[in-house]
């Protein structure tokens, strides 16, 4: 893979003019300022086929070669790039700020924002990169990803709703196996929705049963019917509330197994990424961790010139505020959320396979910090680690980690000592 080098603005924009697009789901507005920072035109267009190509017409017209917008993807980026528009992403947090620039009274409509949009794009060329989109592959990896997270939360929320109405309806089928999405505990209540349908499951009723199912679990059958048997009675109509258990059920067992259908996919798009050999060689990074942190870190390496850039889009260094003598540090709130819960995933369990990461959130913990936090510390103390590894595109070698390796010299008498 060809990585693209850090991009810079030039000095002076091509044709001596900057756009902004106030960006909208039903439309767009539009502002082309001149480098005295005059407005030039202004004009907005619906969000369709022919009202992005008027766009793109209007600002080749008016010799505008560069666009600022408050998002970096979607179909009006994508399209804006495909004609060889350079486009700047200036976040909205950013132009709320920008906006007492010109005005004191925090007043806001599109066609002001799309100005501020341009102006700032004018005057703060410095300190602006252009957008380098990811390749398609990473961009196809982003959305399964994304969506199977989305999938994930679907499933806590269907097993609370479904824990729910059991702890009333039918109290003993919510602690009676390892967890009450399991497809052991799904396949139970499909058999079994309501306390009757329960009643006469001794220990052979249930060891016969369990001999009907593929995944039988490791619990034996008599401490399956010594739970059922100690269990509340629990309350209610007992039929309704078994159809309602049903279709509680059912619904957990889909969400489950669309998350099922979709790791297969996820698998094979991250074995065919020419990044997968970098984030798979991580401790404890699995398959969908992963392919979470390619997909969120992306491969455009200007995206990230070195590795503050990275830990603070993540969100995982704090943000510090000094004034005189006072100097404080706080949580850094404007960020990839998707980056930094990824990032934060891989530092958690890193942990438990890497002596180095462990030492790291142990020494955190010892401070007083809590587990979050704790976390955040360890996946800072990554992220040079894992910028270093993505620019290089090479693979993590423990042996090459010299903080790690220094722990494990160490860590080799004690055990020697420990032996004799």
């Amino acid at each position: 893979m060809n990585y693209a080098r850090i991009r810079v603005l030039p000095e002076v924009p091509p044709g001596g003019v900057c756009a902004g697009i106030d960006w909208a789901a039903a439309s767009h507005t539009v502002c082309v300022v001149d480098m005295k920072g005059q407005a030039t035109d202004r004009f907005a267009v619906a969000h369709d086929r022919a009202g992005i190509a008027a766009l793109i017409g209007r600002l080749r017209g008016n010799g505008a070669c560069e666009a600022a917008i408050e998002r970096g993807d979607g179909v009006l980026v994508d399209a804006l790039l495909a004609a060889g528009l350079t486009v700047v992403v200036i976040t909205s947090r950013q132009v709320r700020n920008l906006r007492s620039r010109y005005v004191a009274s925090g007043a806001k409509d599109d066609g002001f924002d799309a100005f501020v949009l341009a102006d700032t794009l004018r005057t703060d060329r410095a300190r602006l990169r252009p957008l380098v989109p990811d390749s398609p592959a990473t961009a196809a990896l982003r959305q399964a990803v994304r969506f199977r997270k989305d999938l994930v939360g679907d499933r806590v929320r269907a097993a609370n709703r479904l824990r729910a109405h059991l702890q009333t309806a039918f109290p003993g089928a919510v602690g009676l196996f390892s967890a009450l999405d399991c497809p052991l505990s799904l396949a139970f209540l499909a058999a079994f929705p309501s306390r009757a349908a329960a009643a006469k499951l001794d220990e052979q009723a249930i060891a016969a049963w369990l001999r009907t199912v593929p995944h039988r679990g490791a619990t034996r059958p008599a401490v399956l019917a010594a739970r059922l048997a100690a269990a509340a009675p629990g309350t209610g109509d007992d039929a309704a509330q078994a159809a309602v258990t049903l279709q509680m059920a059912r619904a957990a067992a889909g969400t489950a197994a669309r998350i099922r259908a979709l790791e297969p996919m996820i698998a094979a798009q991250l074995r065919a990424h020419p990044d997968q050999h970098i984030f798979t060689s991580l401790p404890r990074a699995g398959t969908v961790r992963a392919a979470r942190l390619l997909a969120e870190t992306g491969d455009c390496r200007s995206r990230y010139p070195d590795p503050q850039a990275l830990a603070g889009a993540a969100g995982v260094s704090p943000v510090t505020r000094r004034s005189g003598t006072w100097i404080s540090h706080h949580f850094r709130w404007d960020v990839n959320a998707c980056l930094r819960d990824a990032l934060c995933d891989f530092a958690a369990d890193s942990r438990r396979a890497s002596p180095w990461a462990a030492s790291i959130y142990t020494a955190a913990r010892q401070r007083g910090k809590d587990h979050p936090h704790a976390v955040r510390i360890l996946a800072c103390a990554w992220t040079p680690v894992i910028w270093r590894c993505w620019q290089d595109g090479t693979a993590y070698d423990p042996a090459k980690h010299h903080a790690l390796q220094d722990i494990l010299a160490r860590q080799t008498p004690d055990k020697a000592q420990q032996e004799q």
